[in-house]
């Protein structure tokens, strides 16, 4: 039985969500009172509670009430009703153990979405052996029954993780919602993206996808809302910006979080009007576009450090999902090794012989900082560098994976480094000092060149002419 409890002083809002919950197949029971709550819970099992922030119970408010109801059930997801959008009360509630809230007025439609969203949670908790197929990784082809290729840009895992990411696509992709996409590098967030449109209504119509970490402030208007031919020095002709291209079917902002805060502004109002003006035009263009954004940041705490705007976070947040890191689903690793040892096979149009033992050992604990996208790379490396037939063994991994005591850092090469002046002189002390930090910077970013060039206060270009200039290279 799918059971919801609905705790609101307010009974218009416990019969509108009954009303709502029951035509969806659930069994609703409410109640407006803390305390009378946590008996019902005690005396009866609820998949799925939601809850009002402020209640009048003086004893049991909102906030007390989800955590003592999270001690006696910690597999019942708990959602939060509140009319005071707060980030930092949002971010309170999750450390708690809340599943997820949700702003007053309440939509049907959202209502929904999340009661369905979290009762899946709920049941993926608790029963990691259901059979049915899941989650999505970026790779260009899968095996098939016959284990032969054929054309997709995914393939389907297994383990809980992978299950609940899947079917959290399955649900949201009908929608016309703005959804984002969190999830490290590697683990494949546009593919995620590609899926959910190949899914919607809009399938039929573009898919365009835009790294906003590679924009320039001066380049992210022209890229996103287009420009005029003579808009500015070098506009020798006129450009159709990445929303108009997307017009009827779904634009995909990976890395939104690189955004200026003036870029941020205009998209925000692109959004909420659904018009375009290019760079240097007085002429408003509708557009119809589904937008779906992906970042490997903490968003909301890019809210609380002033670097990403709270009502833009808001309007884009309809729909949150986490593709989960490989070491998180290792028992995916099996599947995923034969795709791509499939995949390279049918590239290099040679048979690869087995993995080893040790060489499968040594997967299972390596931590997989880039993830899929890792995987992938180093399975067509070693398929590569083993004659056809030839077992695979760890010889052939890249040197950074090679320490089989514990899961290797990227590894720096640094080729020429700057040559101190036997004089000292300004130039040769400041290229030493900048080399040095760039360096650091590096290092505490785990050598990503996006957080790097942000936390330097420069554009990703700068920082790679730095590289060039100053001969670092390193291993990604």
């Amino acid at each position: 039985m799918k059971n919801i409890l609905i705790i609101d002083d307010e009974i218009h809002t416990c019969t509108l969500l009954r009303k709502i919950l029951i035509k969806e197949g659930f069994d609703v029971d409410v109640t407006m009172s803390g305390s009378t709550a946590l008996k019902m819970v005690k005396e009866k099992h609820y998949q799925v509670v939601f809850c009002d922030y402020r209640l009048k119970d003086k004893e049991k408010d909102g906030a007390t009430l989800s955590r003592e109801i999270n001690l006696l059930n910690p597999h019942t997801a708990i959602i939060i009703m509140t009319g005071y959008p707060d980030v930092r009360i949002a971010i309170q509630f999750i450390r708690n153990g809340v599943y997820d809230y949700i702003t007053k007025p309440l939509n049907a439609e959202q209502i929904v979405l999340l009661a369905n969203k979290a009762y899946l949670h709920v049941n993926n908790i608790r029963d990691n052996n259901d059979p049915i197929a899941t989650t999505v990784v970026t790779i260009s082809t899968v095996v098939n029954a016959q284990g032969k290729l054929h054309e997709s840009e995914h393939v389907f895992g297994n383990s809980s993780a992978s299950k609940e990411l899947h079917q959290q696509i399955n649900l949201i992709a009908p929608t016309n919602y703005s959804v984002i996409i969190f999830g490290e590098t590697g683990t494949g967030k546009e593919s995620v993206a590609r899926l959910i449109h190949s899914r919607s209504k809009r399938s039929t119509m573009p898919f365009v996808a835009l790294d906003c970490g590679s924009l320039t402030n001066e380049l992210a208007a022209s890229e996103l809302f287009g420009h005029q031919k003579g808009a500015f020095t070098g506009a020798i002709n006129a450009n159709t910006g990445a929303f108009q291209q997307a017009n009827g079917g779904t634009l995909f902002l990976d890395e939104v979080a690189n955004l200026s805060y003036n870029i941020q502004v205009a998209l925000l109002r692109v959004m909420q009007e659904r018009v375009v003006r290019p760079v240097g035009s007085s002429i408003e263009i509708p557009v119809d576009i589904r937008i779906i954004v992906a970042s490997n940041e903490n968003l909301p705490q890019a809210i609380s450090q002033g670097k990403f705007r709270e009502d833009l976070f808001y309007r884009l947040n309809e729909f949150t999902l986490t593709v989960p890191p490989l070491r998180n689903r290792l028992e995916d690793l099996p599947l995923f090794v034969e795709t791509f040892v499939k995949e390279t096979e049918n590239e290099l149009q040679r048979k690869s012989g087995p993995l080893s033992p040790e060489l499968l050992a040594y997967f299972n604990t390596y931590s997989w900082p880039g993830n899929i996208r890792e995987l992938k790379n180093v399975i067509r490396r070693a398929c590569l560098l083993t004659p056809a037939n030839d077992t695979i063994d760890l010889q052939v991994l890249p040197e950074e994976m090679i320490d089989l005591h514990k899961p290797v850092q990227k590894k720096v090469e640094k080729v020429n480094p700057p040559v101190q002046d036997n004089n000292l002189n300004l130039k040769a002390i400041a290229k030493q000092a900048e080399h040095e930090k760039i360096m650091t910077v590096l290092r505490e970013v785990k050598f990503n060149k996006t957080k790097a060039a942000r936390l330097m206060n420069i554009d990703r270009k700068t920082l790679y002419n730095k590289l060039q200039l100053l001969d670092i290279k390193f291993k990604i």
